[in-house]
């Protein structure tokens, strides 16, 4: 009978034991999850001089893919039959009447948002490292095909966003503005529209919110602790807080996705994704307490 009751004691101590060690490896996790973010304060307030740096994301930021999925089932037959036209065709289901001052509309918020002219030398800075459009393998027998002819800002927006040099830019873009209408207002000419060429041309860019701004960097992930900490950030984007009408987040539908739509007062909007934790996304939301919109409850 006490061999009995030894052998439950050890099972019983073995549970226990058990149920202890998940606990500590869970409160750990939840340790490394509240890490904070300090470190990318500290690479990132000598790009700001003059700004206090209320919170440097974590995680990249992205515009959804699956946004209004129905929707877009249900536009499937419209999606696939404008892919098979000549991308001009885009044109008219997006309202471009006349494509060249399009193009030129576009790269006005862009100007604003980046801080500085477009100029080749900048453009090639910020764009290196992202992969450049591939030259289209010419036609058998046909001659190989010449770079369409660009203004100086318009070669350093092509540059910025890695666009083919071998095809016109309001057909890129108008492709790009298309393909991704469910997750913005629309218009590439708008602020809205020039943060999502940014987050689709560029990976590894999370959101920084300052005093008077509300900024894009390119910076990649935090190291493991036991490595040093090479990254060099950059701004790429800009637009001060007044600009933004509001910001309505919610908590996401999936663990650690918390889609917000930032709305500008140009009345443009984007619906945005943080894959964050939960304290770096609570962060998120103190930095931009003073601005209107909904917030997900604690």
């Amino acid at each position: 009978m006490s061999e009995g009751r030894s052998r439950l004691g050890r099972l019983t101590d073995a549970v226990l034991g058990g149920a202890r060690a998940a606990r500590e490896k869970a409160r750990e996790l939840r340790d490394e999850f509240r890490t904070t973010d300090e470190p990318e304060r500290a690479l990132v307030a000598p790009l700001l001089p003059g700004e206090e740096i209320r919170y440097v994301g974590l995680a990249p930021v992205r515009a959804p893919e699956n946004h209004r999925a129905g929707s877009q089932l249900a536009d499937r037959v419209d999606a696939e039959l404008a892919e098979a036209l000549d991308p001009r065709a885009l044109f008219g289901l997006l309202n471009i009447v006349n494509p060249v001052a399009w193009v030129d509309a576009v790269l006005t918020p862009v100007r604003v948002a980046a801080g500085v002219l477009l100029l080749p030398g900048k453009a090639t800075v910020l764009a290196a490292g992202a992969p450049e459009a591939a030259e289209p393998e010419p036609a058998p027998g046909a001659a190989p095909r010449e770079p369409l002819p660009l203004t100086d800002e318009q070669e350093a927006f092509r540059a910025l966003f890695r666009l083919s040099r071998y095809r016109p830019l309001a057909d890129q873009l108008a492709e790009i503005a298309y393909r991704r209408r469910y997750v913005f207002s629309g218009d590439l000419a708008t602020l809205a529209g020039s943060l999502l060429l940014f987050l689709e041309r560029y990976t590894g860019t999370p959101l920084a919110v300052t005093d008077t701004h509300l900024h894009l960097l390119r910076m990649g992930r935090r190291p493991d602790p036991d490595r040093e900490d090479r990254r060099r950030p950059q701004v790429l984007w800009s637009v001060p807080r007044q600009r933004v009408a509001r910001i309505e987040s919610e908590h996401g539908a999936r663990l650690m996705q918390f889609p917000s739509t930032i709305v500008f007062d140009d009345g443009s909007w984007i619906r945005i994704v943080n894959p964050a934790t939960r304290d770096d996304q609570a962060r998120f939301l103190a930095a931009v307490r003073e601005l209107p919109g909904g917030r997900p409850a604690a």
